[in-house]
């Protein structure tokens, strides 16, 4: 890692980040675009916009990611957001960089600043002789009580109807309710061994189909990681599935680097085209298995009060 943050320059790696347009009225909506352009054989940081990208300026939607293929060796990484604001003025976005890590330490990557002005709605004319308009608000007569009462007797009616009608369908549902039985499912390292062992059968790569063999790979982690410990990672990105698995507890030991190792690879196969020698999908798959035999929910056992030298053999075990 350490020569590749002396062989770094700034052609290598570009990241720029615009508005769609640099003037909206308020309460309009418009896109905001970040772009990272990057050797494939690394991996950056990206930032992520929750809320605001700078107060007054809100986050409605994103990001949505793209990653192209530019030219051999190199990719593109888009993420859109759609952003809009209620409060006018000229707003500033300050430069939004991308990071690499490494033995050498923190580089980072900036794009130029970014503008965008927010302006009120002028609804005066500039001929206030080309038109009528009110001085006032037209009055609006207060609602009497006689105005009131009938819809208040009618919602009354409709609302003891219906007490009625859901009361008769709970007693109709007592009387026929038939008694179903829980649905027992396999633990989740279970079903992720099945599904494993269903791919290796299936030779995906030996038919030549690598790019859906490392898809389902890595869609069976994902599934098992969602499973045993409640990270959505089918909707996520690699960066942000690991991120958020250490959220959970999980340590960035030996485990998390296979785990890292398996979705890193399986990212340069499916966007940049990389191919891998039939000894590296044979590593990639020991991997996987390996990260799920490590982190197999293991059962815990009961013992009797008072049993200290029971306890101490099962720590000493454990």
């Amino acid at each position: 890692m350490s020569a590749l943050f002396s062989s770094m320059t700034a052609q290598e790696v570009s990241v720029s980040a615009s508005f769609d347009t640099t003037h909206i009225l308020i309460g309009d909506q418009t896109g905001f675009t970040f772009t990272v352009d990057q050797p494939s054989d690394i991996t950056l940081h990206i930032p992520e916009f929750r809320d605001t990208l700078i107060k007054n300026i809100e986050v409605l939607a994103g990001p949505v990611t793209d990653t192209t293929i530019k030219d051999a060796g190199n990719i593109r990484i888009t993420e859109r957001y759609l952003v809009t604001s209620f409060d006018s003025g000229s707003y500033v976005i300050d430069p939004v960089f991308a990071e690499l890590s490494g033995e050498e330490g923190l580089k980072r990557f900036y794009s130029d600043y970014s503008y965008l002005r927010v302006m009120r709605v002028n609804l005066t004319p500039p001929d206030t002789t080309t038109g009528i308009f009110d001085i006032v608000a037209p009055y609006r007569a207060p609602v009497t009580a006689a105005e009131v009462l009938p819809w208040v007797l009618i919602a009354t009616v409709a609302a003891v109807i219906l007490w009625f009608i859901i009361r008769m369908v709970k007693r109709l549902r007592k009387k026929d309710a038939v008694q179903v039985e829980p649905v027992i499912t396999d633990p989740p390292h279970v079903i992720a061994f099945r599904e494993l062992e269903k791919l290796r059968d299936g030779q995906l790569w030996q038919k030549g189909e690598v790019k859906l063999y490392y898809s389902r790979l890595t869609e069976i982690l994902r599934k098992y990681i969602e499973d045993r410990y409640g990270v959505f990672s089918l909707e996520l990105t690699t960066d942000e599935t690991l991120r958020a698995l250490v959220r959970t507890g999980f340590k960035r030991d030996a485990v998390y680097d296979l785990l890292r190792l398996v979705l890193t690879d399986a990212d340069l196969v499916k966007f940049a085209k990389h191919k891998p020698s039939p000894a590296d999908h044979d590593i990639c798959f020991s991997n996987a298995w390996q990260f799920v035999t490590e982190t197999v929910e293991k059962p815990v056992e009961e013992t009797a009060p008072g049993n200290t030298k029971d306890e101490k053999k099962m720590e000493a075990r454990g």
